[in-house]
Order: structure tokens, then sequence, then C-alpha cells
């Protein structure tokens, strides 16, 4: 499966301090909220276009991301959002130094560390450093063979320094394609130490404990490991997995493709009691235009206990609720759920399966959608949120916004939405 058909990438995000960007055109909403749109990408050498992964911040209120493409190589970049307004930080070029980034993650000194899909010393993808002062360093080139190819999702980053991710191919095995069209290795779970060192903690079979690991894991405080994979033996329907800090390998939820959902694409968050939560692109509810050669449904969003009992807490219909939820969830001190799907929504010529919206479910399974995109200035297809100490919501969505000769369908939009 391709990137860009996975309409997947996701990144743990650290948290955001206060935020104080201008805003720069405002839209009222239902119930005093407001949408309003940040930045809206050029496509330019200056500029980046698609942006696709989450955003971190500092405490000044600075906002940071990449994109997909755009900039001086069209290769992607790596941005900063000020109050004065976007600033490139660093514009790859598609060789050495990496093509494509899956966003960026902060340490306290400043520093910024992400992956790139594509691009590195082999063309299978790259972990980088970028400094304070815009100087990146290639920490690692994935070689696309036992040691992993094309990271898809993002990485956490230890107390240590040492930074963790997945990588939807390369590793010890090799995996059917869908339909039995192709195919190739499963994937990995990496490590990469501060001196550049990768070791692979763990090589996808493509059985039971699933392939395509496309989002990036969240670690605990003991130094486990949990994630998700896209698809398991039988080209469905995902898994839920523990990695423990000996390299043992646990699935803790099997996705069977019915109600209970389909292909996990999102990294999890989860709580105090040690429940996950998270998001899966197919399964649920079958509706409209949510279906795929070997699964149907709209997504749903789930509850994963400690014993490893799932629960569906909403099944999307692909209507104006939205569709294909892809990009993970965003829990508040109430238990309430706030996230993203790309489709759904407002249905029209330039969004044939919906524009997207921004929704909440609170702890009664009740949905709300907070935004409904519209395909044109405002945006379309949103991914990942994050939350300001304020309760305002700051997302990107990867389409819309400015349309012109490099962007025939907008080259994205990063908003913010204030409840």
């Amino acid at each position: 499966m391709t990137r860009t058909g996975q309409h997947q990438r996701c990144i743990s995000a650290l948290a955001i301090g206060a935020m104080f960007v201008t805003a720069v055109i405002g839209t009222p909403m239902v119930g005093a909220q407001t949408y309003t749109v940040l930045h809206r990408f050029k496509g330019s050498p200056t500029d980046g276009a698609y942006p696709f992964g989450p955003l971190t911040g500092d405490s000044a209120g600075n906002l940071y991301g990449t994109t997909g493409s755009g900039g001086a190589s069209n290769a992607g970049v790596v941005f900063k959002l000020a109050k004065a307004g976007e600033i490139l930080l660093y514009s790859f070029t598609g060789g050495e130094d990496g093509k494509d980034p899956n966003g960026v993650i902060r340490d306290l000194a400043g520093n910024l560390y992400g992956a790139t899909y594509a691009g590195g010393a082999s063309g299978y993808g790259a972990v980088f450093e970028l400094d304070r002062t815009g100087t990146e360093t290639v920490l690692y080139s994935f070689r696309g063979g036992a040691d992993g190819a094309l990271p898809n999702g993002g990485m956490v980053q230890d107390p240590a320094g040492n930074l963790y991710g997945t990588t939807v191919s390369g590793g010890l095995f090799l995996c059917s394609g869908y339909g039995g069209s192709g195919g190739g290795p499963c994937g990995v779970v990496f490590k990469v130490d501060t001196a550049g060192t990768e070791e692979v903690l763990y090589s996808f079979t493509g059985g039971a404990d699933g392939w395509e690991p496309s989002a990036g894991p969240i670690g605990d405080s003991a130094g486990n490991l949990y994630g998700t994979d896209y698809i398991n033996y039988g080209v469905c329907c995902g898994v839920v997995y523990k990695l423990d800090d000996t390299g043992k390998f646990t699935v803790l939820y099997t996705f069977l493709g019915g109600a209970d959902g389909a292909n996990p694409a999102a990294s999890l968050i989860r709580d105090s009691a040690g429940n996950f939560y998270g998001t899966t692109v197919h399964g649920g509810i079958d509706g409209d235009d949510c279906s795929i050669p070997f699964q149907t449904g709209c997504g749903v969003v789930f509850k994963l206990d400690t014993t490893g009992t799932e629960t569906v807490l909403y099944s999307f219909t692909g209507g104006a609720d939205g569709a294909n939820p892809s990009a993970g969830l965003i829990r508040d001190a109430a238990g309430n759920l706030y996230g993203t799907t790309p489709n759904g929504g407002i249905f029209n010529s330039t969004c044939t399966a919906g524009c997207g919206v921004v929704f909440k479910l609170d702890t009664a399974g009740k949905e709300t959608v907070l935004y409904s995109f519209t395909g044109g200035a405002d945006g379309a297809y949103p991914y990942a949120l994050i939350r300001g100490p304020a309760g305002n919501f700051y997302g990107t969505a990867y389409n819309g916004g400015i349309v012109n000769s490099t962007c025939t369908s907008g080259c994205g939009v990063l908003f913010m939405l204030q409840p």
C-alpha cells in the first residue's frame, strides 16, 4: 500500500504552550466556535505544500510542523509559525537529507526531530535532527533491508534522547500484497540512539502480529511501546500491540473488520488508568463511499481496556458526521475525545467523498461536529489536532487554501479552532 493511498501518517506531538499566533481570517460557527485560518501554504520555493502530520509548539506560542511537498526542491519543508507569520526553517533537497517529512517533535533545548518517508542515502527514508540554527543532521538513513524502509509514522523520544518509530516496509519477513498483488517486507519497530545507531526492536512477520505499522508508537515510564498495525494475516484488519523493553511482542487486540472496526492508521492515546483510545479507518457501520475492495464501513472510535476488551465508542456513518478517521485523538480532563476525519462532512464537486470534519465525542458517545470543511479557502482533508492550554485546537488540512499550478486542489492550510 502506498503512503498516499493510506491517508495516514501520525506522530506523537509534544504538549504545546500558550498560543498567541495572529489570526488571518475568522469564520463564526454555531455555538460561538470560531474557525481561523492561520496560514495558507503556497507551494513555492519559500513555502511548503500539503501539510500532513501534527504540529508541536513551544512556550512562546510558536507552532512547528512539516509539509510533504513544496520548498526549494519540492521535497517538503520544516516550518515555524510565529506571531509575525510563517518562517521556513528547512527545505529538503530530496537527496541524502530526506524527502517527504512526517512531522516533528521538539526537545527541551529547542531541537526538532523527525523522519522522512523517502530520500536518505539509499532512498528509503531518514531520521533527522534540526537544531535551533536551522542545521539539519541525518541521524540515520534506512537501507531498505532488515533495518527497515519508509518510516511512515511519527516518533517518540525517551528522557535519554533515544528516538523510537516504525517503518511500513523493510525487516526480516515478506508479506503478500492486497488481494495477492505483489507485496514486500512487513516493516519494523526501530530505535535510533543519540550516536545515530539504529536497532531493530521488532520485525513484523505478517501473521497474527500484523504488518505495515503505519503509525508511530507511544511509550510508558516502564519503557514499553504500544502501537497499531494497519493490516494482518488475510489482508484484514489490523491489531493493537505492546512491545516491552525486553523485545517481547504481545497482540492486545485483533480487529475483526465488522462492527469493531478495521485498519487502525493512527497512534494511540492512553489514560491514567491504562485504557487506550484510537480510531480505525474502516469497519463499523457500513456507509456510502466508505468501502475498499476487501473491507467496508466508515471507521470507528474505540476504547481498549486493560483486559484487552474493546468498546466501540462511535461508529461513523459517512455523512455529515465524518468518515474514515485516520489520525489520533485528544482526550480532555472530563473524558471527552476530539479528532478529525479526512472524509465526510460537506460533499461537493471539490470533495466528492466529503471535505472532512473536526469532531467531539462526549463520554456518553454523542458526537458533535465542531467544524465541517468546505474544500475552499478554509481547507480540506484535516489531519491530527493538538490543543493549547487555553482550549483552542490547532491543526492542518492537506488540501484547500491557495489553488495554483503547483497545487491544483489547494496547497493546504494551518488552522485554529476556538470552542
